[in-house]
């Protein structure tokens, strides 16, 4: 249900920007917004998982723009693009696989483990780029905001992928419900015989990966490397979840809900920007959304457990 208001918001939203500026409804300017969301998607997929299983990761507010920094070290090393994704990749899979171990084995609050690992990784990411922007000489590492299929950059194609891959693994695969199982009541998982230290210690390294995408993403379409690159990930992320049905408690949420509230926070940016709204009153409405998300999950959470 929260799924379909998010929805009609979204379509509400289009209608009144639509109407306010003629130049919401172009063709260039939809382009742009799935191009403005592509970054916040990947993230926020990840994101998905660990809150289905139960979880928190602010770390990727971290880990982004230290996977950007790295690819951008690797590349001007001369380094290829292709092993420069991976080892920004694998540094993304590093700090997720870190967060799940000491969740699970430290028993440790996610919370604070993942804002602990934030303020390691982000530390790093300034540490490499020695508090500076590092500029891509290779101009072939900007291939993801290429256009070679149709008129849509590429790191929109690989979004759109990763929404259909994760969509596809929650609803038709034991690892899909067995996460969703693990959200619901964690106890219950571990007596029935479920992994659930191998499963939750996966969510964070599938976390860490997308986040490190999406830094990659970043670096590609700048072509620089910046440790002040996504640092509102963590914000946005946990926004688009929980406007999309998941739930903080766990056991709910999905990639198509999510996907739906990563829009509508792209909607709001490129309508107010269009329509010339200061980007700090923009931080506002989203904190205000993210507040009206929360309030409206605590309530249908209290109206299914009375019901």
């Amino acid at each position: 249900m929260q799924s379909l208001g998010i929805s009609a918001f979204l379509v509400i939203l289009i209608g009144v920007f639509s109407s306010l500026s003629p130049a919401f409804i172009s063709s260039g300017n939809a382009i742009g917004i799935l191009t403005g969301i592509s970054f916040i998607g990947l993230v926020a997929l990840g994101q998905t998982l660990v809150i289905i299983a139960g979880g928190f990761d602010l770390s990727v507010a971290g880990v982004a723009p230290l996977a950007a920094v790295v690819f951008a070290e690797l590349v001007n090393t001369g380094t290829s693009v292709l092993l420069s994704i991976l080892g920004a990749v694998l540094v993304g899979v590093l700090v997720g696989v870190i967060n799940g171990v000491i969740v699970t084995k430290g028993k440790i609050n996610p919370l604070i483990t993942t804002l602990g690992m934030l303020s390691i990784s982000g530390g790093l990411a300034f540490t490499l780029a020695e508090g500076q922007s590092i500029p891509i000489a290779n101009l072939t590492a900007g291939f993801l905001a290429d256009t070679d299929i149709g008129l849509v950059p590429n790191q929109v194609w690989l979004t759109g992928s990763a929404f259909v891959a994760i969509t596809v693994v929650l609803r038709f695969t034991t690892y899909g419900r067995s996460l969703y199982a693990l959200g619901g009541n964690r106890e219950a998982s571990w007596l029935a015989g479920m992994r659930v230290d191998a499963i939750t210690i996966s969510v964070y390294a599938f976390s860490g990966t997308l986040a490190a995408v999406g830094g990659v993403i970043l670096a590609s379409q700048l072509l620089a490397g910046d440790g002040n690159l996504g640092t509102t990930a963590a914000l946005l992320s946990v926004a688009a979840v929980v406007l999309g049905g998941g739930s903080l408690k766990g056991g709910s949420g999905g990639a198509l809900g999510t996907l739906a509230g990563v829009l509508v926070l792209g909607v709001l940016a490129n309508g107010l920007t269009l329509l010339h709204v200061s980007a700090f009153y923009q931080q506002i409405v989203t904190g205000v959304v993210l507040l009206a998300a929360v309030g409206l999950s605590n309530l249908r959470t209290q109206v299914t457990a009375s019901s």
